[in-house]
């Protein structure tokens, strides 16, 4: 269980162990003579065949063929059968101390009161609505952390000295998904493909790159498969679904035929940090709007969406884009983040950068009133201002999971979509042009094998 304390304010979660009990397992086909330590990723092509279209309409799917018989090698001999489990790196979870000390922090704040005074800029946000927030996450995230540090799921610094002085390593970051993206879009078979979802099934299998664009992505069995994107693994769950794409090929998704019980949206806004960085780009207000969420909703279907903590982009929440969906705001939430022994990892008070993010929570509403499901009827409303504690993942943007937090105001066998998406969770179908980015097999360390 990612929960690891439940009280009145809140979650205090584990997101590193939400990953780990995912089914990393990946089953390998290797000969006899090969060494079984050795992490070996080739795979044998098998027949693909295609379903014809059912008279409901519903998509043609190409599905990986599923043989009775064990693979045999070059030389008519059987291949010996293993499996390799993986488990996230957990140093990708050391964060033992706070971004900014009080000694920067206050540097940092007068530098920025000279700026705002230079540059004559209006505070944003109220007094009274920092107040209410900053005594809503102090009071429930204390309430939380004290717990976590009961039950030692959390520990004072000086604890783990040892572990807190070595050196962190991260993984290169080799993500060119966005770039692909971009060139498959001028792929000359997109428009014979686009209504056609690729099917992954127990065997082992392997398909030419170009079919894992433009279309969705089925792991349908119940082990982790490796596909190879321009010479880089990686990793998918089993039960997972995907579609690599930009936003302007989301057509696939429409074709998929399916309506969401649950739309998780964590769009790249627009802010001074992104603009000076190449790391991904922003949308604007206008393109976020277009996001066609009424073709992709069922009805009452749970909006959630990520926010920075920007008032602009609150008020464009609430006023704007959830009216434009026809979407009722029923909650706010927030990620709370702390360092391993219990810190926020920014001042509470800091003017720009805060240890929390929003997630704004609403209804689809339908035009004309219908009676609700009966699994509807037994999800319970969703209270306001709950608070999701936990320690961040230090590569950006790798927000924690919602599946076990959202689990009673949702149906338990619904549909789970992920926008802008850079990970991939059984059960979940998930969208973006980043979407298999944590899913990189250097971000995961492979145990021993056994046969």
């Amino acid at each position: 269980m990612s929960v690891v304390h439940q009280l009145s304010a809140g979650w205090l979660l584990d997101h590193l162990s939400f990953i780990n009990k995912i089914n990393y397992q990946l089953h390998q086909h290797h000969e006899p003579c090969c060494s079984k330590n050795e992490f070996t990723t080739s795979v044998h092509f098998e027949s693909l065949q295609m379903d014809s279209v059912s008279s409901s309409g519903a998509c043609a799917a190409f599905i990986a063929s599923d043989p009775t018989t064990k693979p045999e090698n070059d030389d008519g001999g059987n291949y010996e059968r293993f499996t390799q489990k993986f488990v996230f790196r957990p140093e990708l979870f050391d964060v033992t101390k706070p971004y900014i000390t009080p000694a920067v922090h206050k540097e940092c704040q007068q530098s920025n009161e000279k700026e705002d005074l230079m540059n004559g800029v209006k505070k944003e946000i109220s007094i009274s609505i920092i107040g209410k927030i900053r005594e809503l996450i102090l009071d429930g995230s204390l309430q939380l952390i004290q717990e976590g540090l009961k039950s030692g799921f959390l520990y004072p610094l000086f604890e783990k000295q040892d572990k807190c002085s070595k050196p962190i390593t991260l993984p290169f970051d080799t993500c060119n998904l966005p770039e692909l993206c971009e060139m498959a879009k001028h792929l000359p078979s997109l428009n014979e493909m686009e209504h056609q979802t690729l099917q992954l099934l127990e065997e082992d299998t392997s398909v030419a790159e170009q079919d894992l664009f433009l279309r969705v992505v089925e792991n349908n069995s119940s082990f982790t498969k490796v596909i190879t994107l321009m010479g880089q693994k990686y990793l998918l769950p089993p039960k997972s679904s995907f579609l690599l794409s930009d936003i302007c090929c989301m057509q696939p998704l429409l074709n998929y035929r399916k309506a969401f019980d649950v739309i998780v949206i964590d769009p790249p806004w627009q802010n001074k940090s992104v603009k000076r960085s190449n790391r991904y780009s922003y949308l604007s207000p206008l393109q976020i709007k277009q996001i066609p969420i009424r073709k992709l909703a069922a009805p009452n279907c749970l909006l959630v969406t990520w926010v920075t903590n920007r008032q602009k982009h609150l008020r464009f929440i609430k006023e704007e884009l959830y009216p434009s969906w026809s979407v009722e705001v029923v909650a706010e939430w927030h990620w709370v983040k702390i360092t391993n022994s219990g810190e926020f990892v920014f001042p509470l008070d800091s003017p720009h950068k805060k240890p929390y993010e929003g997630l704004i929570l609403g209804r689809v509403q339908e035009k004309t009133a219908l009676p609700l499901r009966n699994a509807d009827v037994n999800a319970l409303p969703i209270p306001d201002h709950k608070l999701i504690v936990s320690v961040p993942c230090t590569l950006h943007s790798h927000k924690p999971p919602l599946a076990e937090v959202l689990k009673d105001y949702i149906k338990p066998d619904g549909e789970y979509l992920e926008l802008f998406a850079r990970n991939l969770q059984p059960g979940w179908t998930s969208w973006g042009n980043e979407v298999l980015k944590f899913q990189h097999v250097d971000y995961f360390i492979a145990l021993e094998s056994g046969s």
